[in-house]
């Protein structure tokens, strides 16, 4: 960010209508504060200074952060009378962000003072974007691993040609690997084999580079962070199932089991490897939540099938806390399950995030209609389910900003908290 640079944005406007917003930087002071001037957008006019400002009357060293807003809406007096939705709006958005910041900031406080380089795949996903930004902030060195032409300080690769820029992991103090063809859409022969195979050439070309790595240094001991899913223990229905619990059945229960074994390269050569299981990850920007929001909102929410089978959910900022947590953790190893500490029914969750949408929640998605449309994807994850409990953080101590359904997803909505919380 300089004096010039130029930021251009997608906003939403209303339901799936979006407006391209550009904008331009001003008045930049590294480390205090910066400028933001819309030269086009759905405004009239639009200028954002955002400062961090010191605060010496704290007992301990603090900043304050200010967001100073001036605008004007566009079709004069008739678009003024939409000045105060507007401003209850910006108000609710920064209220968010300053929460976001502060969080955080005590997040870095308490996992890692001391900057690291990590190399992360899957860094253009849902959570490979948030990890990166997360890290960055914190002063970590974050080096994307990419397919195709790699930018500088990138790493370039292709698991389906084996090929890896290896040079550029050998002073790396951990590898986090998200990567892996997406399992939502309906499984064709064709789509189970490209998401197997995405994630097992993958893991075998990060564990087979890093073993080699480790043999030409010697004195490097880097951490593989390789992700799997609680698809591990297969439809348990509403039974409890933790680390201890053997694999389940089913096509996402092959698939971990094969996505795991795919870094014993790694561990065997001496790398500490660390799996996190990750439950349905709550993010209202991508993922199961994104989806859901629309018809609960349009009040046609409710359990899929009978209800009753279990959702095992974790707040984004929570798991990208977890990957973190894992690599400056030395006793982490292997399978550990990202979830939070309140999984719930099926129905239940339904009923929750009607609530936090001020929505009724009990329109059913039959299971003769998720099978007709979805098949055996929409049986595996929609209608299958496991209460999972996350033992392994709970005894590492690890703590939790959401460890609360409702209030996980009143964070991620931008939904105040109700006043009787």
């Amino acid at each position: 960010m300089h004096d010039g640079a130029q930021a251009t944005l997608s906003v939403p406007l209303v339901g799936p209508l979006r407006s391209t917003w550009e904008a331009v930087h001003e008045d930049v002071q590294p480390g205090r504060q910066f400028v933001d001037r819309m030269v086009r957008g759905p405004m009239r006019s639009w200028r954002h200074c955002h400062r961090f400002l010191a605060a010496p009357d704290q007992a301990q060293p603090a900043s304050r952060l200010e967001d100073d807003i001036a605008y004007t809406l566009p079709m004069g007096p008739l678009g003024a009378l939409g000045n105060g939705f507007v401003a209850s709006m910006l108000e609710r958005t920064f209220a968010w962000r300053h929460r976001r910041t502060l969080l955080d900031l005590r997040r870095h406080a308490e996992l890692s003072r001391t900057p690291l380089v990590i190399a992360v795949t899957g860094a253009s996903g849902l959570v490979g974007r948030a990890l990166c930004a997360f890290l960055s902030t914190g002063g970590h060195t974050v080096r994307r691993i990419v397919r195709g032409a790699a930018k500088p300080g990138d790493v370039a690769w292709d698991p389906a040609r084996g090929t890896i820029d290896a040079t550029a992991l050998e002073d790396v103090d951990a590898v986090v690997h998200l990567a892996g063809e997406s399992i939502a859409a309906r499984w064709t022969d064709a789509k189970r084999r490209r998401i197997l195979e995405s994630r097992v050439r993958g893991t075998e070309l990060i564990a087979k580079t890093l073993a080699k790595t480790l043999a030409k240094t010697a004195s490097k001991r880097t951490v593989l962070v390789s992700a799997s899913a609680i698809g591990f223990y297969g439809d348990r229905g509403a039974d409890a199932v933790d680390e201890s619990t053997p694999r389940g059945q089913g096509f996402l229960s092959d698939v971990c089991v094969a996505w795991e074994s795919a870094a014993d390269v790694a561990r065997d050569a001496g790398i500490r490897t660390v799996h996190p299981r990750i439950g349905m990850v709550l993010s209202a920007a991508g993922g199961a939540l994104h989806a859901l929001v629309t018809p609960f909102s349009l009040g046609l929410g409710g359990p899929v099938g009978n209800g009753r089978q279990g959702m095992s959910w974790i707040a984004l900022d929570d798991l990208i806390a977890s990957i973190l947590f894992a690599i400056v953790t030395p006793s982490m190893h292997g399978p550990y399950n990202a979830v939070a500490p309140e999984a719930v029914s099926n129905r239940d969750f339904g009923r929750t995030l009607g609530r936090v949408l001020h929505r009724p929640a009990f329109a059913p998605l039959p299971s003769f209609v998720v099978n007709a449309i979805f098949g055996a994807m929409g049986r595996e994850l929609l209608l299958g389910g496991a209460i999972v409990r996350g033992n392994v953080l709970r005894d590492a101590a690890f703590r939790f900003d959401h460890a609360e359904l409702e209030s996980a997803l009143r964070f991620e909505l931008g939904r105040a908290e109700r006043s009787d919380t």
